[in-house]
């Protein structure tokens, strides 16, 4: 049924593996259009009352976006990139009645990390790395990741992440409030099972109405609109031709000569 994510049920949670092992699970069109699919499928199976996103193999979460494919675009396609990716999966995952659980079993990057952050909960493997290196392609984060992480771990860390684009290990994204708790890959998804079913023992009504409360003090919807139309600014730019074209060619970027 889908070519780039698995999606299956166990015990009352829905599992769904992003599977792009050889492109380090990174997001492109058709992977975000297979996980919108499979999310409001498992949303509206009373089966379910939890769902936990990961990634297959042992280095990636989702290493980021699919850079190739939207190295040539224009503002206006820009825009459209970060609209439909949010609506279709990003605010989609944080508006969800059930909750979710990133289960962080690698690399967490750009579009990667901002997936883990529309996600309820997030846990990790002690050997994740995290970051949101958008700035090193001369562009911002676009799916959401400007708004999150601050709420996340405060506005002073969430700048030195997005301006440095750098990682942080899964011991340091835990110290600051990123992910709820870090620990070896062997036994990281019993981790995320066993809190699942922690949930699973209580009112699926309350759940889905105390995610409506707690979201409602952080609505964001104002500035997920300014990212969209900032994010969509920065595919004008010579620095975003500089940036994407050193990733593709796989240089380094020089923006200040």
């Amino acid at each position: 049924m889908y070519e780039n994510i698995l999606c299956e049920k166990v015990d009352k949670i829905g599992w769904i593996t992003i599977n792009r092992p050889s492109f380090l699970n990174a997001l492109n069109k058709q992977t975000i259009s297979e996980l919108n699919h499979a999310i409001l499928a498992l949303s509206t199976d009373d089966e379910i009352g939890v769902i936990c996103l990961t990634g297959s193999g042992d280095k990636a979460f989702v290493a980021g976006a699919d850079i190739k494919e939207f190295a040539d675009y224009t503002v206006s396609q820009g825009g459209e990139l970060a609209a439909s990716g949010q609506e279709k999966l990003f605010n989609l995952l944080e508006n969800l009645n059930k909750p979710s659980i990133a289960v962080i079993n690698g690399f967490a990057l750009g579009g990667g990390l901002e997936l883990a952050m529309a996600c309820h909960i997030r846990i990790a493997s002690s050997n994740a790395r995290m970051g949101l290196p958008e700035v090193s392609l001369g562009v911002i984060p676009g799916y959401g990741g400007t708004q999150r992480l601050p709420q996340l771990i405060g506005r002073g860390r969430a700048n030195q992440l997005i301006f440095t684009g750098e990682m942080i290990s899964a011991d340091q994204a835990a110290q600051w409030g990123l992910v709820n708790n870090v620990v070896e890959q062997a036994v990281l998804k019993d981790e995320a099972n066993a809190l699942a079913h922690k949930i699973l023992k209580n009112s699926p009504n309350a759940i889905a109405t105390a995610i409506k409360a707690v979201n409602a003090g952080f609505q964001t919807q104002g500035g997920l609109n300014t990212e969209i139309e900032l994010f969509a600014s920065c595919f004008g730019t010579k620095d975003f031709q500089i940036g994407t074209t050193a990733f593709l060619t796989k240089q380094k970027a020089n923006f200040r000569d």
